[in-house]
């Protein structure tokens, strides 16, 4: 048939639809386009770009949606936000792709098999809401017998779930995999601040990195990345000074590693031991601040068995590199020292911390541009502005709860938005201990891991539909609060969760309703707009609190850049100087391997592993894609006869808590004693895209923890590797590797779903 002939029939049936079955158009494709429910501002045929709140990462960058005939297209960077100044990430691109995603839970769900299968039926709205209500009465009696886990929270959202909780009496859980608790430890020991720092990379001319990422899952890696090319082109504030000079130091060459001018391998866990050598080569030469030094180290001959000879074997750097980058280190300033995801993923995480952030008192760049500099609070002071979550150690004693019963049964269990069944050690057991649990009532927008195990699934919008708002932390130096406004109507039958609990209020009313006056999450972010209103002051100054609340979502929030913390910053504290050495799961003898998890740079922690646009984005160092493989340095390959290119052998990683299969990849980016994993892939359920698809290398970790905080010691445990005898063909940006090829790899790494 010839085109005109097609348009020809088509325009003559009645409503011009396509003739043939296998192209007609989806019903939920009409649903969506249907004027009924369409934005009453929308104008057929233009695109219209709204500004809101990237919620794909912790980071909470600035984003504009640009939205046609109802339908969100494309994201980019909110080029007037403080945060990221336009630019944008990988992740933060794929935002369209969760919000039409084909497995995004349609409509309430109710379990109709067995917990953990995955297996639902729908239901009905009015059923969810009566089975939530009845639940939540009948437990009124012994409130704390609920809890409810959600991710780390903070501003409204946080608000809302605190007062709730609060009012009811039930205990709140927050989870995250990859735990930021060592860092703000850390920041709070050396710097006595509650928020997280703003680490000015731009303007420092020599930045000393201590396993920190930052140019791929670190903290704010979207500002870093645009920080580091002014530091890279000596260009920051409009000014033009030298190149700035990067110098990585971590176990395993990261992202951040491979951009640097010099990566120098530490032995896992020594950070901290080789942060105190540089600071006694810096003291004892007198090549920093004497004050900040007297101040540090107050006893005499304190930094003395740090001298780089004597630690030179423990740390695996040799000694006259340590004396250079301490020489180079004082000499470079402003200089900026960092650390964190290997460096406090260990037994001694926070005190590898504190050492290494208090270099930067030595050098004077504490509270001065290019260094250290600190985030004021809002002046929204009844919001939540950190998110911290609960420690590894108070979940393994909620898992004993769920075990023993003690002190109080668990009647019911609320998760919104958190995937621990996936996260935590398979040695804590918590999917086991989810049998003793009566009921289980999940929020999540897909069924991953955990919601699996739910009796009922109440799907939440995700964040491009919702209102909410987001406080960066870190900030850029100044209060900053970004609005996130719905861009387009919502895709399938799901509810804010916000506006969920405010409802659920009302209808327990008493103490509960009168904590929460609010009727909808966007009433009570207009209430916080009008405070913000009457301060007149800030990026946005309206007359009236409905015009301020107009402006603010045009430009995506509001913040005030004038606003910094005033004063001398804080003294120079007391740092420990007897390091307890990290310990590790699992005999030397047995398993002579350190095994180093790492964050994927596509699917972080693995809450993004449902989206096949960053499945499809080759890692920065391997070019590996879709799949897990696990890093072996040449030396190491040899001794075991392993072969590591684009047919490479499989094999078995076994620790003292179980083994997972992985290709190898050969690779000088791992010291020989030390093999490292991407986290994010062996979902048992997580969408098709997901499902059975590699291995969870933190299966493989133990129980360890930070000593201090309790947080998972993520790289403290051992590992072996073995032959399996069987090869695969690679899934990697490099040669040409057919798709067939491809899909035959896929089925290897996830039989069960390939």
């Amino acid at each position: 048939m010839q085109r005109r002939e097609f348009l020809k029939l088509a325009g003559a049936s009645a409503a011009g639809t396509v003739l043939f079955a296998g192209c007609t158009i989806p019903q939920s494709d009409l649903l969506l386009q249907s004027p009924a429910l369409l934005p009453e501002d929308l104008l057929a045929g233009y695109d219209q770009w709204f500004a809101s709140v990237c919620r794909q990462c912790p980071a909470g960058c600035g984003i504009i949606v640009r939205v046609m005939d109802g339908r969100a297209k494309k994201i980019d960077g909110n080029p007037v936000h403080p945060l990221n100044l336009g630019r944008s990430c990988a992740r933060g691109q794929a935002g369209v792709q969760a919000l039409y995603h084909p497995d995004r839970a349609p409509q309430p769900l109710s379990a109709s098999g067995p917990r953990g299968l995955g297996r639902f039926n729908r239901a009905s709205w009015e059923d969810a809401g009566r089975e939530l209500m009845a639940r939540l009465r009948a437990a009124q009696a012994q409130p704390d017998s609920v809890v409810l886990v959600t991710e780390p929270l903070h501003g409204h959202l946080g608000m809302v779930v605190e007062r709730f909780v609060g009012a009811y009496g039930a205990q709140h859980l927050t989870y995250e995999t990859l735990e930021r608790a060592p860092v703000r430890a850390a920041v709070k020991r050396v710097f006595n601040q509650d928020r997280l720092p703003d680490f000015d990379i731009a303007n420092a001319a020599y930045v000393l990195s201590f396993g920190a990422d930052f140019l791929s899952t670190w903290l704010s890696p979207t500002q870093y990345n645009r920080e580091y090319g002014l530091f890279r082109q000596g260009e920051a504030g409009g000014q033009r000074r030298p190149r700035g000079t990067l110098v990585q130091v971590e176990p395993r060459l990261s992202s951040t590693g491979a951009n640097a001018d010099a990566w120098v391998p530490v032995r896992p866990g020594a950070e901290g031991l080789l942060a105190l050598s540089i600071a006694q080569v810096i003291v004892s030469d007198g090549l920093g601040d004497r004050n900040a030094a007297q101040r540090m180290f107050p006893t005499p001959g304190a930094l003395d068995p740090f001298r780089p000879d004597r630690v030179a074997s423990a740390t695996g750097v040799p000694a006259e590199r340590v004396v250079q980058l301490a020489r180079d280190f004082a000499a470079r300033r402003p200089a900026l020292a960092i650390g964190g995801d290997s460096a406090a993923a260990h037994t001694n995480g926070t005190l590898n911390l504190t050492a290494i952030f208090a270099l930067n008192y030595l050098v004077g760049s504490v509270g001065v541009q290019g260094g250290v500099r600190f985030n004021p609070p809002l002046p929204l002071r009844e919001l939540p502005q950190t998110a911290t979550a609960t420690s590894f150690r108070d979940w393994r004693a909620f898992v004993e709860r769920l075990r023993t019963g003690q002190p109080r049964p668990v009647s019911l269990l609320l998760v919104h938005q958190a995937n621990p069944v996936y996260g935590l050690p398979t040695a804590v057991g918590l999917a086991g201990a989810l049998a003793n649990v009566p009921f289980i009532i999940s929020f999540s927008s897909f069924v991953d891991d955990t919601a699996a195990y739910a009796d009922l699934v109440i799907p939440d919008h995700t964040y491009l539909e919702s209102w909410g708002d987001y406080v960066p932390d870190p900030g850029p130096g100044y209060p900053v609060i970004g609005f996130q406004q719905p861009v387009v109507q919502p895709f399938v039958g799901s509810i804010q969760f916000g506006d969920l609990l405010l409802r659920a209020a009302q209808e327990l009313g008493g103490s509960v309703a009168q904590a929460l006056p609010w009727k909808s999450m966007k009433e009570a972010l207009q209430a916080s707009a009008a405070e913000l209103q009457r301060l007149n002051r800030g990026s946005v100054r309206e007359t009236t609190p409905q015009r301020f609340w107009n402006a603010a979502l045009q430009r995506g929030g509001w913040w005030d850049a004038q606003a910094t913390v005033p004063g001398a910053p804080p003294a120079a504290p007391q740092v420990p100087t007897q390091p307890a050495p990290a310990t590790f799961d699992g005999d030397a003898q047995q398993y002579p391997l350190h095994l180093l998890p790492f964050p994927s740079n596509a699917l972080y922690d693995g809450s993004l592993a449902h989206l096949p646009l960053l499945q499809a984005l080759d890692d920065p160092i391997s070019t590996i894609t879709w799949a897990t493989w696990v890093e072996v340095n040449p030396q190491t390959a040899h001794d075991l006869g392993l072969i590591g290119d684009q047919e490479s052998d499989v094999v078995a990683v076994e620790s003292p808590f179980g083994a997972v299969e992985a290709v190898v990849f050969v690779s000088p980016s791992v010291p020989p004693d030390v093999v490292a994993m991407p986290m994010g892939q062996g979902h048992r359920t997580f969408t098709r895209y997901a499902t059975g698809r590699g291995a969870n290398p933190l299966t493989l970790v133990g129980a360890r923890e930070d000593a201090e905080t309790g947080a998972l010691a993520w790289a403290s445990t051992r590992v072996r590797l073995r032959k399996i005898g069987r090869r695969v063909r690679v899934p990697i940006m490099q040669g040409n590797v057919s798709p067939i090829q491809e899909a035959s790899w896929i089925q290897i790494a996830g039989p069960e779903k390939a």
